[in-house]
Order: structure tokens, then sequence, then C-alpha cells
């Protein structure tokens, strides 16, 4: 495994009933390596040096425990939000601290190196399915498709819910996030969906959908697939919908579908826009700007 968060996306996608093949494909490992983790679970929480009693945290330990006992995929910077919001007042480093105490650190394999574009070059876009409980039905679990489109260079990410993955969605998808960047990039980088691959020729050759390839050259981008079994080469925007799963999805309360994506905008806006980028080593929004 890369790291305990790719357990932790595992394990909620086949809670979600997401099958095994599905989950490999979206985890970017096999389906052997998927089944091992399922049957695994959570190991046992490998806990470090306490916290001094003076810490501002101490207050808040009862309920970063009881949110990582229920999500424990939920990012240090969000429950840092979240227990600013009930007056903690302290740093984030110490909120980190804790929260990698009360669960096991990640391990594993490093991260396949970026393949880095320049500029206006590239943006990757893919399909990933959630499960919601609405608050305005409880008693019906929902599927729920988020489109997502990330630009290579700056990490800007825009996205939206829908509830099927029709041609149509994703060219108003498609629409939509071309007016929100204020252009069209020269190339777009697809897994193999069927709203943008067929298949491949006799000779090797991408076929891709007519439609997406009318709606292409009307907009006048290249579309790319990306290569079969290398889910990595499209890691700028499958990488994304682990952090939108982690910090924006798990333990929120959504009324329905337009609230879930007036959330996930607001989201968007006040925080992964405006995050210092790990890979990039920048603002995303100061990239994206200049």
């Amino acid at each position: 495994m890369k790291k305990f968060g790719d357990l932790i996306m595992i394990l909620d996608l086949h809670r979600q009933g997401l099958k095994v093949s599905a989950i490999a494909r979206q985890a970017g490992v096999d389906r052997k390596t998927v089944r091992k983790y399922i049957a695994r679970g959570l190991e046992p929480p490998c806990y470090g040096p306490r916290q001094p009693r003076s810490s501002l945290v101490d207050d808040f330990s009862d309920y970063l425990r009881t949110r990582l006992a229920t999500y424990p995929g939920l990012t240090a910077s969000r429950l840092m939000r979240e227990i600013k919001d009930r007056g903690y007042t302290g740093g984030y480093s110490t909120v980190r601290d804790v929260v990698r105490s009360l669960r096991p650190p990640g391990g594993g394999k490093p991260f396949a190196v970026r393949f880095e574009t320049p500029p206006g070059q590239q943006a990757q876009v893919d399909f990933a399915q959630f499960q919601v409980r609405f608050t305005s039905e409880p008693d019906r679990v929902q599927i729920v498709w988020l489109f997502s489109m990330v630009l290579g260079s700056s990490r800007h990410l825009w996205g939206r819910f829908a509830l099927r993955q029709t041609m149509d969605i994703v060219l108003a998808c498609h629409r939509s996030a071309f007016e929100a960047i204020g252009g069209v990039p020269r190339e777009i980088l697809y897994d193999r969906m069927k709203t943008a691959v067929i298949g491949e020729g006799e000779d090797g050759r991408i076929v891709y959908n007519a439609t997406l390839a009318e709606f292409a050259h009307h907009y006048g981008f290249l579309p790319k697939a990306c290569r079969a079994y290398r889910p990595e080469t499209k890691g700028k925007v499958e990488r994304p919908f682990r952090y939108i799963r982690e910090d924006f999805f798990l333990g929120g309360t959504f009324r329905d579908m337009a609230d879930l994506n007036q959330q996930f905008a607001h989201w968007l806006a006040t925080v992964a826009n405006i995050r210092l980028h790990a890979t990039t080593e920048r603002v995303v929004s100061e990239a994206f700007a200049e």
C-alpha cells in the first residue's frame, strides 16, 4: 500500500458496495491487494508519545477520538477546522500530532514520480462513485457520481456531483468547468470510461466516442486516454478523489443534491483551491491565477 489513506479509501469503497475490480481501478492497485486489505481491515492503532498536559488541544481530544473512530480517514486539516469552530486556538502541528497518535501512520512504497505539464497544456478528468444518505430522504442510500477536472500545472480543482454518467451530463460538466476556469486546456486526459473511449482498433490506436470527439473538436482540445492498467498516469485527478472523500465528504451532512454541490463548491473555494499543494509546493489559487 502507498499510505494509510489508501487503505481507508479501499475499506470505504468496499463498505459502499463497490466490486473488487472497481476498487482496484480507483485505488491504483491489483485486485489481489484489494482483497488482502479488505480481509485484514484496520490494524490496531500505534499510539505515539503522550501530548503535553498543557496542550491547547487536550480539551478536544475526546472529540477527535470520536470523529476518528467513526471516520478514520478524516484529515488533520479537516479536524483542525472542526475544532477551531468549537473554540480551539492552538496551532495545526499540535492537532496533526494528536491525530497521528490516534491512528496508525502510513507506510509502503513511495508514489510514482509525477509527470508535470506546462500551464494550459493538460487537464485530467474522471468520475468517482459516492454513496450518500440525504437528510431529505433518510431511508434511502443514493449513489451519486463526482465529475472532477484538475488542471495539470496549477492543480486547480473543479467538480460537480451528478446522479448519472450520461453523455449529456459529461458534456455539461465539461462546459461548466471551462466556464469556471475561463478557458480550455490544449488536451484532456481521460480514464477509459465509455463516454470517452470505446476501445482500441486493430492497429492498437485508441477509438474515442464520436460525440466526445466532436465536442473536443468544437472546443479545440485534444482528448487523450490514459494508459491501460496504469492509473498513476492520471494521478492528478485520482489523488484528489481520496482527498475529497477524507477532507470533505466523510462525516458530512447533506440535505439533497443541490446542497451537496453547494457545500462542495464552497469547500473548493475556501479549502481545496487555496491550500499549499504538497507536490508543487505552491498555493493552488496563486498558481492558477498566474
